[in-house]
């Protein structure tokens, strides 16, 4: 029985882009082409022959396309993904092929090549090759059109798997029989292991990758998406090189061969950078829960507390009744009526512990992920109570400008509390150096109707330059002792809640954090 999953932006291929992967994308794309253009008119000129210029590249496209095969089908395993399927086949594909280009390519092994290679048959698969991955694109574009965004994830995904390696192997070794033993059944396309007789993969391929790149631009939409565009496109680029010339060796036969490497690396690169980046999220999440774990434990204690303070009382009231009531009866005339308050106190009482006790339960039951609304002038309070202690110990002084009217937020009260504390813990942190003038604190909320905004600013040593740009990525710290993670987390946090927050440093020197969140309107829910 398969698993539903329910569709997160968690893997590459799921992921969508971001503007700063559209730009960089846009800049490749470019300077690939620039390139191209200027390399043409010395599209003629002939270089010197290197017979390890193909095993060596060969190996390396090897290893990159079998590692992004392999990370494919590793999304496959998780997504269950048809088109993923196809496009890591692809990816297989050309790994193998290559394989063979290799060992039977004139000069590079042999004079002629092993397996019994001839003069055509390096070609051959070079052609192959090429239109392995255009063909697995329009495949992946196709399927996934069709395809439920979120995916059925089973025990049959393994089997597809398997039979998706077993069919790329076995088309592998037949192609490979056919251009060495039916090599004779195939028309010539090579005068001699440096020249062809016509460009005949030009007619073939390079349609072919158009209609892959239109295919795929027509149905993007995740960052897989976007770097496969730019691995076609450099695909295409190296088919036009190709197609200029009649002679291995020369200038554009080269630049061909490194187009090939370029776009083999990028998707492997996108898969990599990504999983990084989700690697670091997965942490944040990580520390994340914990912290929250933490949190809900120092409640629990502080509420039973509460719960031991309030519940003792009625108990006490219960037992002190108890005992009056067995002393009125041991008298010899007892006092019904006295025995009768005695008697409704001790059931008033029980109700009230029944009471406690019941409100602990639905405090317990209730979801604390589950967003409310929120007064932003009690958050700020409340969270500055919480570092009151650490703030007088640093020797800082808060003030605080926190406006009569603002607008209420809805939210998670622990998580906005939590975002709250860490950057006035940083800012106090912050200014331990300073000892030339006051360690200052400011605390500032205002807003309108539509936003609220919520302003922390230290008198400390202020932001480094050099990381105005990344001061709210993962790891990156300026603390000797510090893990980086505080102001990840507080991003995190703050955007899941439709905010945003900056870093600038203010006109004494010091930083500024500004966190700006949507007003709540009941009209619009």
């Amino acid at each position: 029985m398969g698993i539903l999953l329910e569709e997160r932006p968690l893997l590459i291929s799921t992921f969508p882009p971001d503007p700063r992967q559209e730009r960089l994308a846009v800049v490749f794309v470019v300077l690939m082409s620039l390139v191209f253009i200027g390399s043409l008119p010395l599209r003629n000129l002939q270089l010197s022959r290197l017979d390890l210029f193909v095993p060596i590249l060969d190996t390396i496209l090897f290893i990159i396309d079998l590692i992004t095969a392999a990370l494919l089908y590793a999304h496959v395993s998780v997504l269950g993904s048809r088109s993923l399927l196809a496009l890591a086949s692809g990816y297989l594909f050309t790994a193998l092929v290559i394989v063979v280009h290799a060992l039977t390519f004139p000069g590079a092994f042999s004079p002629t090549g092993l397996l019994g290679a001839g003069i055509q048959t390096s070609n051959y698969l070079q052609i192959f090759w090429r239109a392995g991955l255009p063909c697995a694109a329009v495949a992946y574009a196709l399927l996934k059109e069709g395809e439920p965004r979120s995916h059925l994830a089973g025990n049959s995904t393994g089997i597809l798997i398997l039979a998706s390696v077993a069919i790329v192997f076995v088309a592998v070794c037949g192609l490979t029989l056919l251009v060495t033993v039916g090599g004779a059944l195939l028309p010539d396309i090579m005068v001699n292991g440096e020249r062809r007789i016509w460009a005949v993969d030009a007619p073939f391929i390079i349609p072919l990758e158009i209609a892959a790149i239109v295919l795929v631009w027509r149905r993007r939409r995740s960052v897989l998406d976007l770097w496969l565009l730019v691995v076609l496109s450099a695909w295409l680029i190296a088919s036009l090189l190709v197609s200029t010339t009649a002679y291995r060796f020369s200038l554009v036969w080269y630049e061909s061969r490194f187009y090939g490497l370029l776009a083999s690396s990028f998707v492997l690169l996108g898969l990599l950078t990504q999983t990084t980046t989700l690697y670091a999220r997965l942490a944040i999440s990580t520390i994340m829960q914990r912290s929250e774990r933490e949190s809900r434990l120092m409640q629990v204690d502080a509420t039973l507390a509460v719960v031991s303070h309030e519940v003792n009382q009625p108990l006490t009231a219960i037992t002190l009744n108890g005992t009056a009531g067995l002393h009125e009866l041991a008298k010899e005339n007892p006092d019904n009526s006295t025995l009768e308050v005695i008697l409704k106190d001790v059931v008033r009482d029980g109700h009230r512990a029944s009471e406690i006790i019941n409100g602990i339960r639905a405090m317990f039951r209730r979801d604390d992920s589950e967003a409310e609304e929120l007064d932003v002038v009690v958050l700020i309070e409340n969270a500055l109570t919480l570092v009151s202690g650490d703030v007088h110990e640093h020797g800082v002084v808060i003030e605080t400008e926190l406006g009569s009217k603002l607008s209420s937020i809805k939210g998670n009260r622990i998580q906005l509390q939590q975002v709250i504390v860490n950057l006035v813990m940083n800012a106090v942190e912050a200014m331990d150096a300073i000892t030339t003038r006051q360690r200052l604190l400011s605390v500032r909320a205002n807003g309108d109707s539509d936003r609220i905004v919520m302003e922390i600013e230290d008198s400390g040593p202020g932001i480094d330059p050099e990381m105005n740009d990344t001061i709210f990525d993962p790891f990156v710290t300026s603390k000797s002792k510090g893990t980086g993670l505080g102001l990840s987390i507080c991003r995190t946090i703050v955007e899941s809640h439709g905010g945003r927050i900056s870093a600038v440093n203010n006109s004494r020197g010091g930083a500024k954090m500004v966190v700006s969140i949507p007003a709540y309107r009941p009209q619009d829910q």
